[in-house]
């Protein structure tokens, strides 16, 4: 098979290596990848919102199944377009992959389902929002409608922290059309929790459980990001406690989308918080996690490409997922000034001193090769270090020796990555 996998973050190097274990890959593209995805696919210079180029070259190189990494062009249509083409394509369609597109249309469905959620209201006027905000019980969690990066999310402990928020968010459009409408809901405290899932639309098949990392900062400190680190699988959740949850979130999402006659094609990811009261879905989004791709997968013993194509062909056959009795943990390396302003270009050093170490790999999510060969920093999340581990403690153990080995200027990580999860295991 000749595949295609667009996107350049870590989320698509995990996908790159993992498809190219497969012994049903013939030849692997990128567009536009990263210098890591680069030294097992060939990269080809397509930006993931060019769906019209993307198609275009599917069409010449004859490509037998295109993987969409980010969200941007899913909620932009591209598997509509590519299907339309005859094209083989993994990923829902625009109307299933609003579910990440828009926050309110997410928690909407969420009610109609029956799905537990935190009570939440929509607004689409400043001063609408602010008025709730102001008699609302603090805290409060205000979130952008639209796609905003992992950062678009703001807790916000007092009413003139609210009312700031939504000014920035409606009035000063720091992240554009995403915050022209927000959603504003109760604050839920307990651990969350990430569930991902294959399905056909009728069938519904999970993957391991995992745990990402929000904040910047240890001791979950700091502004909302993309993710800073993961680990995988998580102790406290058990298969029949994950069977469970599967049943309470992500079928009746499932199922209700088929009711409705929309079918949902792809992997669902749900992101959890588990409460005193009992789990809650805090967001759905329409894609591989990132970072938590970059701790699952390594982990998966099936052949993901021949999962992918029965769900591209309408029909998933495979029964159950195998996975290896291993743990990982992830570790995210960030560019200094993440999530803000942040500088590129830094040359990173100390990759070839892990690259054959066992049990440490290493994903790209920004860097790129320079003109004299180095390998440099181009984002603000640069590497995941992922350790396996036959415990927890020895991946987490295994992520931080090779974390501390890779260097670039202003780098930093979280210093915390699966520590609760370790004190639930002691």
């Amino acid at each position: 098979m000749k595949v295609l996998i667009i996107g350049s973050g870590g989320r698509e190097h995990v996908l790159a290596w993992k498809v190219s274990r497969s012994p049903l890959l013939k030849k692997l593209y990128a567009a536009p990848g990263n210098a890591g995805i680069a030294e097992i696919a060939e990269c080809v210079e397509i930006q993931p919102d060019n769906i019209q180029g993307l198609a275009e070259f599917a069409l010449k190189e004859g490509i037998d199944l295109t993987i969409v990494g980010p969200e941007a062009p899913l909620v932009m249509g591209i598997c509509n377009i590519f299907r339309q083409k005859g094209l083989r394509i993994f990923g829902p369609d625009k109307d299933s992959a609003r579910l990440e597109g828009s926050k309110a249309y997410a928690k909407e469905l969420m009610h109609k389902f029956s799905i537990p959620t935190a009570q939440f209201e929509t607004f689409s006027t400043v001063n609408e929002a602010k008025h709730y905000a102001i008699e609302a019980e603090m805290p409060v969690v205000i979130k952008a409608d639209g796609l905003a990066a992992g950062k678009g999310v703001v807790i916000c402990l007092s009413s003139q922290e609210a009312v700031e928020t939504l000014n920035r968010m409606m009035i000063d459009n720091v992240f554009g059309e995403a915050g022209r409408k927000v959603v504003i809901e109760e604050l839920l405290e307990g651990e969350e929790l990430s569930i991902l899932a294959l399905t056909d639309g009728e069938r519904v098949i999970p993957l391991a459980s995992s745990q990402d990392h929000k904040r910047a900062y240890d001791n979950d400190r700091g502004p909302n990001t993309g993710g800073m680190g993961a680990y995988s699988p998580c102790p406290q959740i058990s298969i029949d406690k994950l069977n469970e949850l599967i049943d309470l979130t992500v079928k009746p999402m499932i199922n209700g989308l088929a009711q409705q006659g929309r079918p949902y094609k792809g992997l669902l990811y749900a992101g959890l918080m588990l409460t005193n009261k009992g789990p809650f879905v805090l967001e759905y989004n329409c894609r591989f996690g990132d970072p938590e791709a970059q701790v699952v997968l390594p982990r998966l013993k099936t052949d993901l490409l021949l999962v992918m194509t029965e769900i591209a062909n309408g029909k998933l056959q495979t029964e159950s997922l195998e996975w290896l009795d291993k743990a990982s943990v992830g570790i995210v390396l960030a560019s200094g000034g993440y999530p803000g302003v942040y500088e590129k270009g830094f040359r990173i050093a100390g990759l070839e001193s892990i690259k054959t170490t066992e049990d440490i790999l290493v994903f790209h999510s920004g860097s790129n090769r320079s003109s004299n060969g180095d390998i440099v920093t181009s984002g603000g999340r640069v590497l995941t270090v992922v350790g396996l581990g036959e415990t927890l403690r020895a991946a987490h153990d295994k992520a931080y020796q090779g974390a501390a080995k890779v260097r670039f200027e202003y780098s930093f990580y979280r210093r915390d990555i699966a520590r609760r999860a370790l004190e639930v295991l002691r």
